[in-house]
């Protein structure tokens, strides 16, 4: 008899429970928990949140770090039948209540040690019934007597609820998700991922990374940022173990327990990259045992794909492009990437993407266009935003089918191989030619001794847009402006070559290490100078 299917995308921690139940499905914080123990464990946060008034649809915002509680969390919101919101725990008062509110969130979940930030943000935000609190139950200022709402503690909870939920009958094409991304502009939208969306695209990205159950992984980036989150539900898919780091801030404790604890996929961005690498060229670090190595949110810059074998040497390296309205677009085979180190490769299993011009039309290869995919992991759309739903989700080959419009630029080659070329709202307009800032960066990160590099337009009476280079050095590389700049000027058309280079100690990141490049463009600068100011 063949295995149940995954429809919903609980059921892949049923299936690794029932099949391996003592097998270690979590590394977190020094502490290892098996298969069994998860389960039971979430199906009690399950029955815990249903006893509180959560009900099918309803959505819980998970507000914790990288942590056990947080897997719990994950895994007991979608057995209650609820709609998961993972809030990174860096997030302020103010856009947590923006979150919580336009969610509707029903229950948080979270720990003692960020109470002031939620009791404040929970001032404002009357929908939230309950709050299920992991390291004790905080005092409270809060609320009015009158409108209180029970704050339980996560453990005792836990401990005192049968691992019994109710069955809510969610089916394949509910709501699993709402995963909250920034925009260029406003508030941050919630994207609606089904369970199907978010099956389907576990599924296909673990086919193509050639993953399989004997695989740890690594998780530096944050269960709020989709690439994290599904380092958790792959492994949980594959009956794999999950390596849960809080963060990459310290990195070298972080490369001690990967080896530690073995692990063989080490998922990156290309911020993280060039940390690991800086570590190599200082002290030697390599991640012998790694057999993956992946990277999304931003292009690799083409010598770091050189340059990582020194520090990931029995490792394939894959070069991604995804976006969070559909998870994954695209992947480039490991065996190609020296070939063609500037590429993100072919649509991912299961889908299909093509290039339009802004018109609609089909582009030739070689010709930039405007990527769009098909496939069954592209979002039902913006929670709460029609307009910006509208703008995303364009008609499709067949009737009723939506297509996801990135609004990103591409090209691509005679053999179907995607080359980003950048966002639209990013592409510099000077001196009357269009510049691609990924372009210019991957000159920049060829320079020995250039460790990091993000290239912006800024308004210019005479050229329309400038190019604005920020550039940070390995420790101890001294480099002037004009020494970059030819540099730049032997690989670049003039048009292209910065007027400006700035020196910086770090580049300006999200939580989810992408850089922070409207802070860049919004910034007081002159030439030379170590520190952003205004």
């Amino acid at each position: 008899m063949s295995a149940r299917p995954q429809r919903l995308l609980h059921d892949a921690l049923l299936a690794s429970a029932d099949r391996s139940p003592a097998k270690t499905a979590i590394i977190a914080d020094g502490t290892s928990y098996s298969y069994a123990a998860l389960l039971d464990a979430a199906l009690r946060l399950a029955r815990a949140l249903q006893d509180n008034g959560v009900q099918r649809g309803d959505r819980v915002a998970v507000y914790l770090d990288n942590s056990w509680h947080a897997v719990i969390a994950i895994y007991g919101t979608l057995l209650a039948g609820a709609v998961l919101t993972v809030i990174n725990p860096q997030t302020k008062a103010e856009k947590l209540a923006y979150m919580l509110d336009d969610s509707d969130a029903r229950a948080l979940v979270t720990e003692k040690s960020l109470a002031p930030v939620f009791l404040a943000a929970l001032d404002t935000v009357p929908n939230v019934q309950c709050v299920i609190c992991s390291g004790g139950v905080p005092e409270r200022a809060g609320r009015s007597s009158a409108d209180q709402y029970p704050v339980l503690d996560f453990d005792e909870t836990l401990a005192s609820t049968e691992p019994r939920p109710s069955a809510r009958g969610v089916i394949a094409i509910d709501l699993a998700a709402l995963i909250y991304t920034s925009g260029s502009t406003g508030n941050p939208k919630g994207v609606m991922l089904t369970h199907q969306n978010m099956v389907f695209a576990a599924a296909s990205i673990s086919e193509y990374l050639r993953l399989d159950s004997s695989d740890r992984i690594v998780c530096v980036l944050p269960f709020a940022f989709d690439y994290g989150l599904y380092q958790l539900l792959m492994s949980v898919l594959l009956g794999a173990t999950l390596v849960a780091e809080r963060s990459f801030v310290y990195p070298v404790p972080v490369i001690k327990r990967a080896i530690e604890y073995e692990v063989t996929v080490f998922p990156i961005v290309p911020t993280i990259g060039a940390t690991l690498l800086a570590l190599n060229r200082s002290g030697g670090w390599t991640l012998p045992n790694v057999r993956r190595v992946t990277n999304t949110a931003a292009a690799l810059p083409a010598e770091f794909i050189t340059r990582l074998p020194t520090v990931f040497p029995n490792a394939l390296i894959f070069a991604m492009y995804g976006l969070t309205e559909c998870k994954r677009v695209a992947y480039l085979e490991p065996e190609r990437v020296l070939e063609k180190p500037t590429s993100v490769g072919k649509a991912i299993p299961g889908t299909e993407v093509f290039l339009l011009s802004p018109d609609g039309a089909p582009v030739a290869p070689g010709e930039t266009g405007v990527l769009h995919v098909r496939g069954p992991h592209v979002m039902l759309g913006y929670w709460n935003q029609p307009e910006l739903t509208a703008a995303m989700l364009k008609p499709g080959r067949f009737p009723g089918e939506r297509v996801l419009c990135t609004h990103d630029l591409f090209t691509m080659d005679a053999d179907g191989d995607l080359y980003f070329v950048g966002r639209s709202d990013d592409i510099i307009k000077t001196r009357g030619e269009k510049v691609s800032p990924v372009e210019v960066e991957n000159v920049l990160h060829r320079i020995a001794g250039v460790r990091e590099a993000a290239v912006v337009g800024v308004p210019d009476e005479n050229l329309g847009e400038a190019i604005r280079a920020f550039v940070v050095l390995d420790d101890g590389v001294v480099m002037t402006e004009q020494q970059v700049k030819r540099e730049c000027m032997e690989r670049l058309e003039s048009f292209m070559v910065p007027r400006d280079v700035v020196f910086l100690r770090d580049l300006p990141k999200t939580p989810t290490q992408k850089v922070k490049k409207a802070e860049l463009r919004a910034g007081s600068w002159s030439a030379g100078r170590s520190q952003l100011t205004g």
